[in-house]
């Protein structure tokens, strides 16, 4: 199992947000987290990849259990983020976004390999456009690529469609079912949700398949 999830719970003032949340996925599995906004699901995704601790509960991701310690390399080395507002660094070029999850990790890597990663999300011709001069299209197409930097085993993609119309928004699903690594998305999207394996719901606190 590429990621383990035991019993997590999160609890904010009067609302418990999740209620004993176990999750396993599997190398290649492709999972969509649905359900109405307010439910948790951005909640339990951060929570997933170490960007917010639960109350209970633990995570395993790769064989390791996620520590307070291990978790910022853990989170920089085995994970791809994705988010729905992109978070480029509006003045660097698309490349030098691309390759800014290497140097934060203090990882070696060469320009052509960011080239590669926007060659294989389309937007070779694009590597030294500043980020804001980018359509919404390809922000988030530069968002992928900058999420497989670092050759992560498993990318969490937060509503990756949201803020795109219905023919780029095909695109970026059908981009990264073809990736071929697991990925846990949240999605409001029935069609992008149809795309992944396995569809859960997250429903007061529970998470259903």
């Amino acid at each position: 199992m590429i990621l383990k999830a035991r019993n997590l719970i999160k609890t904010y003032p009067k609302v418990k947000v999740l209620s004993d949340i176990s999750l396993s996925v599997a190398l290649g599995d492709t999972i969509a987290i649905c359900g109405r906004s307010g439910e948790g699901k951005t909640t339990l995704l951060h929570i997933l990849g170490g960007l917010e601790e639960p109350d209970k509960g633990e995570i395993e991701i790769g064989g390791h259990r996620l520590t307070r310690s291990n978790c910022p390399h853990i989170r920089n080395t085995q994970i791809g983020f994705i988010f729905q507002a992109y978070n480029l660094l509006e003045d660097f070029t698309a490349l030098e976004n691309v390759l800014m999850p290497a140097k934060i990790a203090r990882k070696a890597t060469t320009r052509q390999k960011g080239l590669d990663l926007l060659s294989l999300v389309g937007l070779e011709d694009r590597a030294d456009f500043p980020a804001k001069l980018l359509s919404g299209g390809e922000r988030q197409r530069v968002a992928i690529a900058r999420a497989l930097c670092n050759d992560p085993n498993l990318i969490l993609a937060d509503e990756p469609t949201g803020n795109l119309d219905r023919a780029n928004a095909k695109k970026i699903g059908e981009l990264l079912i073809s990736l071929k690594k697991s990925l846990i998305l949240v999605t409001h999207d029935p069609d992008l949700s149809a795309l992944c394996q396995k569809q859960y719901v997250l429903k007061e606190g529970n998470l259903l398949l």
